[in-house]
Protein backbone atom coordinates (compact mmCIF):
# COMPACT_ATOMS: atom_id res chain seq x y z
CA UNK A 1 0.00 0.00 0.00
CA UNK A 2 1.28 3.45 -0.90
CA UNK A 3 -0.06 6.16 1.45
CA UNK A 4 0.76 9.79 0.68
CA UNK A 5 1.98 11.86 3.64
CA UNK A 6 -1.20 13.91 3.97
CA UNK A 7 -4.84 12.91 4.10
CA UNK A 8 -6.19 13.30 0.55
CA UNK A 9 -8.83 15.61 -0.85
CA UNK A 10 -11.04 13.86 -3.42
CA UNK A 11 -13.52 15.60 -5.70
CA UNK A 12 -16.47 14.39 -7.73
CA UNK A 13 -18.89 16.43 -9.81
CA UNK A 14 -21.00 17.30 -6.74
CA UNK A 15 -18.86 16.38 -3.74
CA UNK A 16 -15.62 17.19 -1.99
CA UNK A 17 -14.29 14.44 0.28
CA UNK A 18 -11.86 16.12 2.63
CA UNK A 19 -10.14 15.67 5.97
CA UNK A 20 -12.25 16.61 8.95
CA UNK A 21 -11.45 19.80 10.87
CA UNK A 22 -12.37 20.58 14.50
CA UNK A 23 -15.08 22.98 13.30
CA UNK A 24 -17.00 20.00 11.84
CA UNK A 25 -17.76 18.56 15.29
CA UNK A 26 -21.15 20.26 15.76
CA UNK A 27 -22.40 19.03 12.38
CA UNK A 28 -21.12 15.51 13.07
CA UNK A 29 -22.89 15.58 16.46
CA UNK A 30 -26.15 16.73 14.84
CA UNK A 31 -26.10 14.40 11.82
CA UNK A 32 -24.67 11.25 13.43
CA UNK A 33 -26.84 11.87 16.49
CA UNK A 34 -30.01 11.19 14.52
CA UNK A 35 -31.47 7.85 15.67
CA UNK A 36 -32.09 6.84 12.03
CA UNK A 37 -28.35 7.10 11.31
CA UNK A 38 -27.39 5.17 14.45
CA UNK A 39 -29.90 2.44 13.60
CA UNK A 40 -28.21 1.76 10.25
CA UNK A 41 -24.59 1.68 11.49
CA UNK A 42 -22.73 -0.62 13.84
CA UNK A 43 -20.44 1.87 15.55
CA UNK A 44 -22.51 5.06 15.93
CA UNK A 45 -24.23 5.11 19.32
CA UNK A 46 -27.53 6.71 20.20
CA UNK A 47 -27.72 8.96 21.99
CA UNK A 48 -24.52 10.38 20.54
CA UNK A 49 -22.34 11.43 23.51
CA UNK A 50 -21.33 15.05 23.98
CA UNK A 51 -17.69 15.55 23.01
CA UNK A 52 -17.54 12.31 21.01
CA UNK A 53 -17.32 14.09 17.65
CA UNK A 54 -14.33 16.17 18.76
CA UNK A 55 -12.56 13.08 20.11
CA UNK A 56 -13.28 11.10 16.95
CA UNK A 57 -12.05 13.87 14.64
CA UNK A 58 -8.89 14.12 16.75
CA UNK A 59 -7.93 10.51 15.90
CA UNK A 60 -7.95 10.79 12.10
CA UNK A 61 -4.49 12.19 11.39
CA UNK A 62 -2.71 9.62 13.56
CA UNK A 63 -4.71 6.74 12.09
CA UNK A 64 -3.78 7.87 8.58
CA UNK A 65 -0.10 8.29 9.54
CA UNK A 66 0.03 4.73 10.90
CA UNK A 67 -1.90 3.30 7.93
CA UNK A 68 -4.80 2.19 10.11
CA UNK A 69 -7.55 4.10 8.37
CA UNK A 70 -8.65 6.93 6.12
CA UNK A 71 -11.65 9.01 7.22
CA UNK A 72 -13.06 11.78 5.04
CA UNK A 73 -15.91 14.24 5.46
CA UNK A 74 -18.45 14.11 2.64
CA UNK A 75 -19.25 17.73 1.73
CA UNK A 76 -21.00 19.55 -1.09
CA UNK A 77 -18.57 21.18 -3.52
CA UNK A 78 -20.93 24.09 -4.06
CA UNK A 79 -21.40 25.11 -0.42
CA UNK A 80 -19.00 23.11 1.74
CA UNK A 81 -21.98 21.75 3.71
CA UNK A 82 -21.14 18.57 5.64
CA UNK A 83 -23.31 15.62 4.57
CA UNK A 84 -21.67 12.64 6.27
CA UNK A 85 -18.57 10.50 6.42
CA UNK A 86 -16.75 7.81 4.43
CA UNK A 87 -13.63 5.85 5.12
CA UNK A 88 -11.44 2.80 4.76
CA UNK A 89 -9.99 0.63 7.52
CA UNK A 90 -6.80 -0.93 6.20
CA UNK A 91 -5.40 -4.43 6.45
CA UNK A 92 -2.00 -3.49 5.06
CA UNK A 93 -0.53 -7.02 5.11
CA UNK A 94 -3.31 -8.14 2.77
CA UNK A 95 -3.53 -5.01 0.56
CA UNK A 96 -7.20 -4.66 1.40
CA UNK A 97 -9.57 -2.38 3.24
CA UNK A 98 -13.04 -2.35 4.75
CA UNK A 99 -15.24 0.47 3.46
CA UNK A 100 -17.66 2.28 5.75
CA UNK A 101 -19.89 5.33 5.44
CA UNK A 102 -22.84 7.19 6.85
CA UNK A 103 -24.89 10.10 5.57
CA UNK A 104 -27.13 12.53 7.44
CA UNK A 105 -30.85 11.84 6.96
CA UNK A 106 -31.58 15.13 5.11
CA UNK A 107 -29.24 13.95 2.32
CA UNK A 108 -30.55 10.40 1.81
CA UNK A 109 -31.81 9.23 -1.60
CA UNK A 110 -29.91 11.77 -3.69
CA UNK A 111 -27.04 9.56 -4.92
CA UNK A 112 -24.42 11.28 -2.75
CA UNK A 113 -23.27 8.10 -1.01
CA UNK A 114 -22.82 6.17 -4.26
CA UNK A 115 -20.82 9.08 -5.70
CA UNK A 116 -18.60 9.18 -2.61
CA UNK A 117 -18.11 5.40 -2.59
CA UNK A 118 -17.00 5.40 -6.22
CA UNK A 119 -14.44 8.14 -5.50
CA UNK A 120 -13.02 6.25 -2.52
CA UNK A 121 -12.88 2.96 -4.44
CA UNK A 122 -11.00 4.70 -7.25
CA UNK A 123 -8.55 6.26 -4.79
CA UNK A 124 -8.07 2.96 -2.96
CA UNK A 125 -7.27 1.03 -6.11
CA UNK A 126 -5.44 3.59 -8.24
CA UNK A 127 -3.52 5.60 -5.63
CA UNK A 128 -3.18 3.34 -2.59
CA UNK A 129 -2.66 0.18 -4.65
CA UNK A 130 -5.20 -1.90 -2.74
CA UNK A 131 -6.13 -5.26 -4.21
CA UNK A 132 -9.50 -5.68 -2.48
CA UNK A 133 -12.10 -3.46 -0.85
CA UNK A 134 -14.99 -4.98 1.04
CA UNK A 135 -18.03 -3.61 2.81
CA UNK A 136 -20.71 -4.97 5.11
CA UNK A 137 -24.18 -3.87 6.10
CA UNK A 138 -26.87 -5.07 8.46
CA UNK A 139 -29.67 -6.77 6.55
CA UNK A 140 -32.31 -4.37 7.91
CA UNK A 141 -30.58 -1.58 5.89
CA UNK A 142 -31.03 -2.68 2.24
CA UNK A 143 -30.41 0.87 1.02
CA UNK A 144 -26.73 0.42 1.92
CA UNK A 145 -26.61 -2.74 -0.19
CA UNK A 146 -28.06 -0.84 -3.16
CA UNK A 147 -25.33 1.80 -2.77
CA UNK A 148 -22.66 -0.91 -2.80
CA UNK A 149 -24.09 -2.59 -5.88
CA UNK A 150 -24.47 0.71 -7.79
CA UNK A 151 -20.83 1.49 -6.98
CA UNK A 152 -19.69 -1.88 -8.38
CA UNK A 153 -19.27 -4.08 -5.31
CA UNK A 154 -20.65 -7.60 -5.66
CA UNK A 155 -22.65 -9.41 -3.00
CA UNK A 156 -20.49 -12.19 -1.59
CA UNK A 157 -22.48 -13.65 1.26
CA UNK A 158 -24.54 -13.51 4.42
CA UNK A 159 -23.34 -13.86 8.00
CA UNK A 160 -26.36 -14.89 10.09
CA UNK A 161 -26.51 -12.91 13.34
CA UNK A 162 -23.00 -11.60 12.60
CA UNK A 163 -23.25 -8.54 14.86
CA UNK A 164 -25.12 -7.41 17.94
CA UNK A 165 -26.61 -3.90 17.77
CA UNK A 166 -28.66 -2.50 20.64
CA UNK A 167 -29.00 -5.95 22.17
CA UNK A 168 -30.32 -7.57 18.97
CA UNK A 169 -28.34 -10.01 16.82
CA UNK A 170 -28.36 -8.79 13.21
CA UNK A 171 -27.62 -10.58 9.96
CA UNK A 172 -24.75 -9.03 8.00
CA UNK A 173 -24.46 -8.99 4.22
CA UNK A 174 -20.98 -8.86 2.68
CA UNK A 175 -19.93 -7.17 -0.57
CA UNK A 176 -16.51 -6.84 -2.18
CA UNK A 177 -14.59 -5.81 -5.25
CA UNK A 178 -11.10 -6.53 -6.55
CA UNK A 179 -8.82 -4.05 -8.27
CA UNK A 180 -8.90 -6.16 -11.46
CA UNK A 181 -12.70 -5.73 -11.57
CA UNK A 182 -12.72 -1.99 -10.92
CA UNK A 183 -13.75 -0.11 -14.05
CA UNK A 184 -13.55 3.33 -12.45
Amino acid sequence: MHCPATIPLLETPRLRLRPYVPGDAADVQRLAGDPAVARTTLLIPHPYPAGAAESWIGTHAAQWATQESLVLAITLRSSGELLGSIGLIFQVAHDKADLGYWLGVPYWNRGYTTEAVRAVLDYGFRTLGLNRIEAHYMAHNPASGRVMEKAGLQREGLIPQGVKKDGVYRDVICHGILRRDWAG
